[in-house]
């Protein structure tokens, strides 16, 4: 059910930012393949009733994402749990321009510009504090050099 919570909220900032991306301005010269690559998950904020009650006890994720021909994302996902490493693949489909992403960090160490910017963000679209977490540093589903399928 987790799984379910995360995948939904992922997908809905996605459809979110497909809804205003007119707003958000895309990087100049921006190039998938520097895009491409291992990000760290350092932060998370979600009104699911299930996140809400184990947000305490989550650990620092990951994404391996690839940039796919025709802006199409391919990302896998590592969850840390307490019985492993929990893996799931994934494609995003464009559905804006090209650059249109929100994303986690290349580290673990989230940097004060990136928390204030995730901070600034969430509640415009109606997230209050109390349903936001910084995750908590994990190896246990750490192997350096990801790639996406």
């Amino acid at each position: 059910m987790v799984m379910k919570c995360v995948l939904l909220g992922q997908v809905l900032v996605l459809l979110w930012v497909s809804v205003a991306w007119a707003e958000v301005l895309v990087q100049p010269d921006f190039d998938a393949k520097k895009f491409s690559g291992l990000w760290y998950v350092a932060s998370m904020v979600s009104d699911c009733k299930v996140f809400l009650g184990k947000k305490d006890h989550l650990l620092m994720s990951t994404r391996a994402i690839k940039a796919m021909a025709g802006g199409n994302l391919s990302v896998h996902m590592e969850f840390p749990r307490a019985d492993g490493c929990h893996q799931v693949d994934a494609e995003y489909l464009r559905v804006g321009s090209e650059g249109h992403f929100r994303v986690p960090g290349r580290t673990q160490e989230a940097s004060p510009q990136a928390v204030k910017i995730f901070r600034d963000f969430y509640p415009t679209v109606g997230l209050p504090d109390d349903m936001m977490v910084m995750l908590p540093k994990s190896d246990m589903c750490s192997s350096g050099d990801k790639e996406a399928p």
